[in-house]
Parts: C-alpha cells; structure tokens; sequence
C-alpha cells in the first residue's frame, strides 16, 4: 500500500469536486504546445516557480519511476519534496503531492481559485485563455512555493521545449529518460526530432542526466547540453549486474564513472521488470549530481530505504500476493517501447507461463506496435475500453487482434473485463491488463475494491 494512498484526502474516483469541475473546463482549449500563455499567467501569480528548487523530468517512458524514485529518497533524507505527475490514475489529487500527501480537495479548490481569478484578467487584457494542462500546472507550482517544499520532482507532461512545466530557468538537474516513439503528430516522426523536443529542457548551466540509450536520440542530447554549457552525464555506459530479479522487486550493483564516481552495491528496488533497474540507475545518478550541484550529502541508508519504498502505481504492478494464482499484473504500457519492455518482463518473470491479457488502448495511439508485442505475450484476450474520448472501440480492437491471431472476448467496460478475468482467470497463470494508462486506473480502482486493498 502506498504511503501517499494511505494519507490522501481526494475525494472517491466518482464523486468530482467542484475544483475539479472547473479545472475540467478549459478541456475546450485543447492541448497547444507552447509557453507565451503560461508565462503570462505564472507572471500574473508572482512567478512562484522562479522560488522553487526544481528536478525537471522528461522523456518517453520510465519519466514517472523516475521522479517516483528521486522523490521519495529525497523525503527519506528528511527534505520537504514536492511531486508532480501525469495523468493520474484513481484520482485527480494525484498529480500534486507534497511528502507523501496527495493535495486536498480544500487545498485545491482554494489554489484554483487563486489562480482562475488570475485567469479572468489575463482574458481581460486580450490574452489566449491557458489549457486545462497549463492551469493545473500553474495550481501545483503556487501550491509547492505556499508549501514552502524544499525540492519539487517536475514530471514533463507532454515533449518538453514546448511543454507548460518547462518555465523553470534554471533547474537544479534536467532528466531525460528514455526515448522512443509516442506523441509523434505533436513532437515528430523520428527518433532525432523527439530527442530534439525532450532535450528543449535542458537549460544554461544547469547538470542534465539521460538514461537514452537510442542511437539517434543521445547526440542530439549530447549537443544540446554542450550549447548550453550544461554538465552532462549518460547512464548507459554505467557498469551494472542484476544480482537478483521477481515479482517482488530487484537487485542490483552499480558503479557510476566519472564525475559521478561512486558505487552501490546490492541496491533494492520494489519495482519490477529490467527497465526498472535502468530506470532507478537514472535517478542515482540523478541524486548524485544533485548532491553535488547543491553541496548537499544524502546519507547512504535514505538513499537504500527511499529506493526500495518506491512505488509507482499502474507500473507493472502485482495486484494480488505473488505466490497467488492467477497473478494479476497491471501495466500502463500504451506505445511500442512500453508493450516490449512489459514483454521482456513477463518473459523473465513468468517464463513459459500461461497469460490472459486484458487490454484497451486510445486509437491515436500506433495500435499495430503496441499489438505485435502483446500478442508476443499470449493469444488469449479480454478486450475493452479505455474511459477516455480517444478510447478505440473494442469491436474493432478485437478485429485488430483476430487478424493478427487471437482469440478476443469483448468487454464493453473495465468492470465486465474484470468480472470477464474472474471467470477465465482460473485457467491461466497470470492475468496481464494493459493498454492505456487510462484503462489502467479504473482497473486498478475496481480491483482494489473488490480486494478490499485500501
């Protein structure tokens, strides 16, 4: 159980505050890369962003470990951190937690009033009315300033030079994870042009840390950060062993190479998969860049505790005990890098294991990529939708997968498909449900209901 889901004050997943609601408003606006509107509403606010100690997060998967892992060893050091996530999965609260709280429903109405009544004169001057995005954004940076938090994790919401949360001049370390294709009508139809959007991050002197490893992707990173001056470090030709990898997490050595020079050995993750390792290898070499760039020494025991407390809900998440049959995994897997590493993680974790997949997935998202990895996984599917407006009907979902071989029973709701694996789940060794972080949160609300897991 998570620490911030024990301690959260949001409201039920169907019961939407009246904050909310507002919040929801400014949907009609779109999603419009860009800073001009942004800029102009947090200069209204006083600029709360320019006070906050900010590790700024971007890339194509493994962006929200990442922040997950960096947050939580800087809270076990004893520091007032601030987090910032997207999309959320069960409640909207989720996107805006401060040392293991999510906000509450009074904070946040009180914030986005604050911030609509800035709104309405920046409207009143002639301005483009700011995104649903923007406005949440600008909601959490006042709350993190009011909240007087030491460091704030900035999880990019979408790219990165255009993106609202990349207002922050001067981050005391950029992080770029992994880069792969997703967003490609917003951010590009190759690997160099999306590296060229994530790297819109990196900014003049501040540490930037990739944990890339595509080919096209690292020297466009590489030289972004060398026109910025900016001290650079990349993880991949970090030396690492796994020791130990399950269903209960992993284990690893690893030694980091100059600057950073130093060693961990025998490090805990509660998070599992192999991209995982990669993941929390990027945030190490985070923590140690800060911990120079800041002057600041976060003791050895905070760092091995706050690893292994790491959990990232919705990220190949055991629902169930592990040694319970059927396994129920959930994955936010929605692109083609994702589907292959929850691929690679079930062929490691479940070798030769009978796998029910209970997936849906958005149809702006490349269907066909995503599919040719699942269905790696197992021929067996529960088919149904996610609650979203680009959601892809399960019909013609199903129709994809049966053209591509598999055996498709439709669920018209995540609560059918989860009725669905009860009744065939006894036939299988684990049941996977994956497609679209959208689909995932409801899921992983349902279960846990019906599980009683608070």
């Amino acid at each position: 159980m998570l620490k911030s889901e024990k301690k959260q004050t949001a409201s039920p997943m169907d019961a939407v505050p009246a904050a909310i609601k507002k919040i929801h408003e400014f949907q009609r606006f779109g999603s419009v890369l860009g800073l001009e509107r942004m800029n102009e509403l947090l200069e209204l606010l006083g600029n709360p962003q320019d006070d906050l100690k900010v590790i700024h997060v971007a890339g194509t998967n493994g962006k929200g470990s990442t922040c997950r892992y960096i947050y939580c060893v800087l809270k076990a050091a004893g520091y007032k951190v601030g987090l910032y996530i997207s999309p959320f999965l069960e409640v909207f609260n989720e996107r805006i937690e401060v040392d293991g709280r999510y906000i509450s429903d009074e904070d946040l109405e009180r914030y986005t009033e604050k911030v609509l009544k800035q709104v309405e004169i920046m409207i009143s001057k002639g301005h483009d009315s700011p995104t649903e995005f923007e406005v949440i954004t600008a909601i959490a940076l006042l709350y993190y300033k009011e909240q007087a938090c030491d460091y704030v994790v900035l999880e990019v919401g979408l790219g990165g030079r255009g993106d609202s949360t990349n207002v922050c001049k001067a981050p005391v370390v950029s992080v770029i994870t992994s880069i792969s294709f997703d967003h490609m009508d917003r951010l590009g139809n190759t690997l160099t042009e999306i590296a060229g959007e994530k790297a819109g991050i990196i900014k003049e002197g501040c540490p930037v840390v990739t944990s890339a490893e595509a080919k096209e992707a690292l020297p466009v990173i590489r030289d972004t950060a060398r026109a910025h001056h900016a001290p650079y470090y990349e993880t991949w030709e970090s030396s690492y062993e796994t020791v130990e990898t399950c269903l209960r997490g992993c284990r690893f050595h690893v030694q980091f190479q100059e600057p950073i020079s130093r060693r961990f050995e025998n490090m805990e993750i509660s998070m599992i998969g192999q991209h995982q390792i990669k993941n929390s290898i990027g945030a190490l070499a985070a923590l140690c860049v800060l911990e120079q760039r800041e002057n600041i020494v976060l003791p050895e025991e905070a760092i091995y505790r706050g690893m292994k407390e790491t959990r990232q809900p919705g990220r190949l998440e055991v629902m169930n005990m592990a040694d319970e049959r059927p396994i129920l995994l959930i994955d936010g897997a929605h692109n083609e890098d994702g589907a292959r590493a929850l691929k690679a993680a079930i062929d490691q974790l479940m070798p030769q294991k009978k796998i029910l997949m209970a997936t849906g997935i958005l149809a702006d998202k490349d269907v066909e990529a995503v599919l040719r990895q699942f269905i790696a996984i197992s021929k067996d599917f529960i088919v149904t939708e996610p609650d979203n407006p680009r959601r892809m009907e399960a019909e013609e979902l199903a129709g994809r997968i049966e053209a591509m071989g598999g055996n498709c029973i439709i669920a018209k709701t995540p609560e059918e498909a989860c009725q669905l694996t009860k009744e065939h789940g006894a036939k299988y060794d684990g049941v996977v449900f994956a497609g679209s972080l959208y689909l995932i949160g409801r899921i992983r609300t349902i279960l846990r209901r019906q599980m009683r897991i608070c």
